[in-house]
């Protein structure tokens, strides 16, 4: 991302702000859309890896549809131009106030989380003369091999709805008059490296799919989800294997005729497409430990204090110094803001370090700046685009 890049430019920019690289977002998105399309597979964007409205007025372009969690997700899909009837709206704990508001702009689905949802969005599609079309989101009991905080397909997990209650769910779905089933939806993790982990939803999607048709339902969207990772450690390798990725669905997965595949990818479209962009402030050296204290912090990348998640930090005016002698100098890379855990990396080697240097955290396009927070009256991050500067 900054091998070309005139860093002089970030000079004249204050710090910290979230750099987004839009041409390589473009090539994320339309080797996505290749990948997909010999496959006639839908792909609906996860709102919830970013939701800054100029890259999702590109991942409109691309004709994607949108993946919402909250109702204010959907209305900004809406503002930003997605087509209504590509717009997914999940999430465990949907109030009344945001299915209404779901309901009044005709999306394409609810997934729905619970047997108690249903009933709820049943009687409010009713009090409003409309049918609302939903999908049955199950947890199917597989592993992610994911961070335990970000793995959601288990037992123990609160998503979905179990499979002993499939029957329940079933003889429900059959009284409320104001529902169309229309398919199953599946989510296990986020992160997912070990592509082999597809392999066992497809045979529990299959499982679950003959479930539903073998007892009269119409089984026409198979939604699997999303989750595919990305390299945090080698951010120049920027674009996943969307191939890959689809053709193990393509072989596993077993599609009727009538039926669609539906996805809802996030990360991989947008993660590497970002760094956060920020100025050393302070160097402090001590006997055992040396710290570079940083104008960012976990206000602007909850991430590292979060899940613990590694992040690649690259001191951007060191490296463009071309010396041999010059030392490698470990720190534990900081924050300003008043907590412990507000830390971006412990002994990160890194050229020797002085007060003004510019770094890039990098791979933030997802998770970054959505998770900003105003914690210690903090100013809001900006953005500034590759096609800015």
């Amino acid at each position: 991302m900054f091998a070309d890049k005139d860093i002089s430019k970030f000079n004249n920019i204050e710090t910290p702000f979230y750099y987004y690289d839009t041409d390589l977002l473009q090539k994320t998105l339309r080797s996505c859309a290749d990948a997909a399309k010999p496959y006639h597979f839908h792909i609906h964007y996860a709102l919830k890896a970013n939701f800054n409205s100029v890259l999702l007025a590109h991942i409109k372009t691309i004709g994607f549809g949108a993946d919402c969690v909250s109702a204010g997700e959907v209305r900004r899909a809406v503002e930003v131009g997605f087509d209504h009837k590509k717009i997914v709206f999940a999430g465990v704990g949907k109030s009344d106030k945001e299915i209404n508001e779901a309901l009044d702009l005709d999306i394409f689905c609810f997934n729905v989380e619970s047997i108690q949802e249903l009933e709820v969005l049943n009687d409010l599609a009713r009090a409003k003369g409309k049918t609302a079309q939903v999908a049955i989101r199950i947890n199917p009991n597989v592993d992610a091999h994911t961070h335990h905080n970000i793995t959601t397909g288990l037992d123990e997990n609160k998503f979905g709805i179990n499979s002993w209650d499939l029957p329940e769910c079933a003889e429900m779905l059959r009284i409320c008059s104001n529902l169309e089933f229309i398919g199953i939806h599946f989510h296990i993790g986020s992160q997912i490296t070990n592509l082999d982990v597809y392999k066992n939803l497809c045979i529990r999607v299959n499982e679950f799919s003959a479930w539903f048709e073998d007892r009269g339902f119409n089984v026409k969207v198979l939604n699997v989800g999303g989750g595919l990772g990305i390299d945090y450690y080698n951010p120049d390798h920027q674009i996943p294997d969307f191939e890959a990725y689809f053709e193990i669905f393509n072989n596993f997965l077993e599609v009727k005729p009538n039926q669609e595949v539906h996805f809802e990818l996030g990360r991989a479209l947008v993660g590497q497409s970002a760094s956060l962009i920020t100025k050393a402030l302070y160097i402090k050296k001590g006997k055992k430990k040396n710290f570079v204290v940083l104008d960012a912090g976990m206000t602007e990348l909850m991430r590292p204090a979060l899940y613990q998640a590694y992040h690649k930090i690259e001191n951007l005016s060191q490296s463009k110094i071309v010396n041999p002698k010059s030392s490698i100098v470990k720190y534990d890379i900081v924050g300003p803001i008043c907590e412990s855990t507000d830390c971006f990396g412990k002994e990160v080697e890194q050229p020797e370090t002085f007060r003004g240097d510019i770094f890039a955290i990098r791979s933030t396009g997802a998770y970054g700046e959505v998770m900003a927070s105003k914690y210690n009256l903090r100013d809001e991050i900006r953005a500034v685009y590759s096609t800015e500067m």
